[in-house]
């Protein structure tokens, strides 16, 4: 079964990234990728290249508008909510990994 699809439900949908591009995203550096969740959880591992801004505390101001925006978290919830966060900030260009860390981790990604 692939997990990505699974969790992506439908990847297609405007503001969500698919796993297989995520990881080009990741290789490519085409896109800030902003981890909502807490500090404890970033230390514990975040997908390399990660910036952590806690959704507890979340400051759309610490997210560069320089190029696009990917945010995740654990299932997706969270980095939902701080996208429309982003998007009512002036952010122009946010779209939400939602399948999350977990899922980055079952399809072999690595954490730093």
């Amino acid at each position: 079964m692939n997990f990505a699809n699974f969790f992506n439900f439908n990847a297609s949908t405007a503001g969500i990234v698919p796993h297989d591009e995520m990881v080009e995203i990741v290789r490519t550096g085409s896109a800030h990728v902003v981890d909502v969740r807490e500090e404890h959880e970033f230390r514990s591992g975040a997908i390399e290249g990660a910036i952590n801004v806690p959704l507890s505390r979340f400051n759309p101001n610490a997210v560069p508008k320089d190029k696009p925006v990917v945010v995740y978290c654990l299932s997706g919830a969270r980095s939902g909510t701080a996208k429309q966060i982003l998007e009512g900030s002036g952010h122009t260009d946010v779209r939400n990994y939602r399948s999350g860390v977990g899922v980055w981790r079952m399809q072999g990604g690595r954490l730093v």
